[in-house]
């Protein structure tokens, strides 16, 4: 079986790496780097399909070192050791290359055996994860590596890699691709940013359309083999910002069965991220202190999605989001964060008041020195009243508790605190 479009038309070259222009065009400073052939450890993060594995693997052949490729989520142990037997080999003699896909999948204790060889440069590790390495990676190898982030492509960007890998089946095959502006587009844009997803259904294009040497890729053959997620959903659209719309007002409308509607739109069209980080936005937003527990369990619920990846992420999330969706809902911090920030951006405030300032000595031009900061623990109910805000700002009020059980019980609580405090005084 011949490998997959994407692998045989790989680019050889920088200029031919799709998009990554903010770490690849003249002058940035990935490409400096690996210009100069002096090559670090490395660590590429960013979504699939994005270039890093092609990007590694340029940089193996400019630095001319031997290339071992590990995945992380089938490699083991005894892998790593086996790589680390042929250091001194002859087919290793001017260094040890390895791309370990999928680093966040390593456990501790198989990342600290590649710690000694990264440290004395027998091994140059590039890594990369579709996760964020300031928490996946084991801090030892990550303060050993430079980061960089790969982004997203645009269907702009894809749209090259399209016509060029077209060029090259027809060469390969000994036919002639007809692909025109059109169809070539709708292919980038289907393929959430993702080129290898991109250059696979081009040759299923081209294979369903071949007849008689000529292989001429039309729009219905496209869209059937698309399916439905690029037919009802475009990334780069409207649709994408109304589905996303519809998605976050259903759930803060309290209506479960609108709001896991949308949820599907979204992961039909492999638009995970998107669903993820609008719920977290909205357990925040919209449910907030009315039930403050939320915010933990849709961050559980929204790890195990990422760790289990589509179709299986739907379950976790479908849970969050109905939750979500029920809750009582309170926009009361949302409001306050707002308030004080517009307050901020209008330069208004002043200096902190003396007692809460970081020094507890004050110069010779101080008229009335000292710090006088009570401490709230040393009185009744914890709580002592003294200023906080800046003297310009002292009887602002940015919180409004809301309206629901959780935040009036608190409230309750502390008038009746506060209350009873004035009495004294």
């Amino acid at each position: 079986m011949s490998k997959p479009l994407a692998d045989r038309v790989r680019p050889s070259s920088l200029e031919e790496v799709a998009g990554q222009k903010h770490l690849l065009a003249e002058g940035k400073v990935l490409r400096k780097i690996i210009e100069s052939g002096e090559i670090p450890n490395l660590i590429f993060f960013g979504p699939s399909g994005v270039g890093k594995t092609t990007v590694a693997k340029i940089i193996a052949e400019k630095c001319q070192k031997k290339l071992y490729y590990l995945n992380a989520t089938t490699a083991s142990t005894s892998d790593i050791k086996s790589i680390i037997g042929e250091l001194g080999g002859i087919e290793a003699a001017g260094g040890v290359l390895l791309y370990l896909d999928e680093i966040q999948s390593f456990n501790k204790k198989q990342q600290q055996i590649l710690l000694e060889y990264i440290e004395n440069g027998d091994i140059t590790l590039i890594a990369s994860t579709t996760e964020n390495p300031f928490f996946y990676v084991y801090n030892a190898i990550l303060s050993r590596s430079t980061v960089f982030e790969f982004k997203e492509l645009s269907a702009e960007e894809i749209v090259p890699a399209v016509k060029r890998a077209a060029d090259f089946l027809s060469a390969e095959k000994n036919i002639s691709v007809v692909l025109d502006d059109k169809v070539a587009a709708k292919i980038a844009k289907s393929c959430s940013g993702d080129v290898r997803r991109a250059l696979n259904t081009l040759e299923l294009c081209v294979l369903t359309c071949l007849k008689d040497g000529v292989a001429e890729v039309n729009e219905d053959v496209c869209e059937q083999l698309l399916s439905h997620s690029s037919v009802r959903y475009d990334r780069e659209g409207d649709e994408h910002y109304d589905i996303i719309s519809a998605y976050q007002k259903s759930m803060r409308g309290s209506d479960p069965d609108a709001a896991v509607y949308y949820l599907a739109r979204l992961l039909a069209a492999g638009d995970l991220p998107s669903a993820c980080r609008r719920l977290m936005v909205c357990a925040s937003e919209d449910v907030g202190l009315a039930y403050p527990q939320i915010i933990p369990i849709v961050k559980a619920a929204v790890d195990t999605a990422n760790a289990l990846g589509l179709p299986e992420a739907r379950i976790p999330l479908a849970n969050a989001v109905i939750l979500v969706a029920t809750s009582p809902k309170s926009n009361s911090a949302y409001e306050a964060i707002n308030s004080a920030m517009d307050l901020v951006a209008l330069q208004k405030g002043g200096a902190v008041p003396r007692q809460l300032q970081n020094k507890h000595f004050d110069g010779a031009e101080a008229k009335n020195p000292g710090q006088f900061y009570k401490y709230p623990h040393a009185y009744p109910n914890h709580w002592i009243n003294q200023q906080y805000l800046p003297d310009d700002i002292k009887d602002k009020k940015f919180y409004v508790a809301g309206d629901n059980k959780t935040e009036q019980k608190f409230k309750e609580y502390w008038d009746s605190v506060k209350k009873h405090d004035s009495k004294k005084d």
